[in-house]
């Protein structure tokens, strides 16, 4: 009888753990003291996110949206804020200022064996409730691919990719201060 017994205080002792992790986990998350992802978002409870112009010399339909949605995206999977229209208690804004490709290698015959594709991103981060965690800077990422694909071949994954890796930097940047 005191096998069982012993057995069901064990039991209760790890429900009452997963209670109280769960309850933990909430109120760290749900009320802005830390996230699980690594964001901090102390004293916020609303982000802003304005719409991303596209003033490179290459214009490609679509980029300023997919940026502006990737964005958008990033901060309700990652953090607890209320997107708002306006502005928020955190506000990002900017352009995509470079949107090219270049020759990267060149082979033995002269012709580029590999070419990078760049895209960089000028972004307005404000910070209302801690302007000391505002700032303004460029972030750019690039993919190289062989020349002997069109870039029409591979803009489209090569895009993804790049949008995909600058929101993290700049998500980063604002809410994981590295």
């Amino acid at each position: 009888m005191a096998l069982n017994s012993n057995h069901l205080i064990c039991n209760r002792t790890k429900y009452l753990l997963i209670i109280l992790l769960g309850i933990s986990s909430f109120i760290f998350n749900r009320c802005g003291i830390y996230s699980f992802s690594g964001a901090s978002t102390e004293g916020l409870k609303t982000v802003s996110i304005q719409y991303f112009q596209n003033r490179a010399s290459l214009v490609q339909p679509g980029l300023s949206q997919n940026l502006t949605d990737a964005l958008i995206d990033k901060c309700k999977a990652q953090t607890s804020l209320n997107i708002v229209n306006g502005f928020g208690d955190a506000n990002f804004e900017g352009e995509i200022t470079d949107y090219n490709t270049r020759p990267l290698t060149v082979s033995a015959d002269a012709t580029a064996a590999m070419n990078r594709f760049t895209i960089t991103v000028k972004v307005k981060f404000t910070n209302s409730i801690d302007p000391d965690k505002s700032f303004e800077q460029t972030f750019s990422r690039y993919e190289d691919y062989n020349s002997s694909l069109d870039l029409s071949q591979v803009e489209a994954e090569l895009s993804k990719n790049i949008l995909e890796l600058i929101v993290e930097d700049i998500f980063n940047r604002a809410f994981v201060n590295w």
